[in-house]
């Protein structure tokens, strides 16, 4: 049998008397190679839209805001995609060492026109924490295995309880919201939502 390249089976349809002439062909080989380019271009759309997981922070990633090792330090940390590549210096999220400063930069970026993808945070709900008393001041431990971390926008917030992170006081997320309540109990401060915490776009 003889193999003809795609030009050879052209000329050979239009000699053959096939009613498809050759600009059709190639018009039609034109539009295959289209439809493979925009199935492409969606997958990476597609790609960039799909839901965020978070990632482990245990590899010497530096807080965003104050450039410390976020694993060195004490407290919740947390981690912020956003829609359109940002930050854009990496491929993946925004993370912090603190909640304070997550919260000081996600605002900035909602007034600069960020769109938030996804948000997580350490839930201190789904992980064995300690409360560290050193000199006077309450530290609660740091968690940044990927695990740890949840759906920033589901928690419930601690604030105002004295209990210090890597850069002072700070917010302790839970899960479960009577988690957060007995904290309060014993510390002091309020429960508060992410809606509560955090700007609208």
């Amino acid at each position: 049998m003889t193999r003809h390249t795609g030009d050879e089976r052209a000329e050979h349809a239009i000699s053959s008397g096939h009613s498809h002439s050759r600009r059709r062909i190639l018009t039609g080989l034109g539009g295959v190679a289209a439809v493979a380019l925009a199935g492409c271009l969606e997958d990476d759309e597609t790609d960039a839209d799909a839901p965020a997981e978070p990632v482990a922070l245990t590899d010497g990633q530096s807080c965003d805001v104050c450039g410390m090792v976020i694993a060195d330090h004490y407290g919740p940390a947390g981690q912020l995609f956003y829609a359109d590549g940002e930050p854009d210096d990496r491929d993946g999220p925004a993370w912090f060492d603190s909640l304070a400063e997550l919260l000081v930069y996600h605002n900035e970026r909602v007034q600069r026109g960020w769109e938030l993808r996804e948000a997580f945070v350490t839930d201190y709900s789904s992980v064995d924490y300690d409360l560290l008393e050193r000199e006077g001041t309450t530290y609660v431990s740091s968690h940044v295995e990927a695990a740890a971390f949840a759906d920033a926008t589901a928690l419930s917030y601690v604030v105002d309880s004295g209990i210090e992170g890597a850069m002072g006081e700070d917010l302790l997320p839970f899960a479960d919201e009577d988690d957060a309540a007995a904290l309060v109990d014993e510390y002091g401060g309020e429960v508060r939502s992410w809606d509560e915490l955090t700007p609208s776009a």
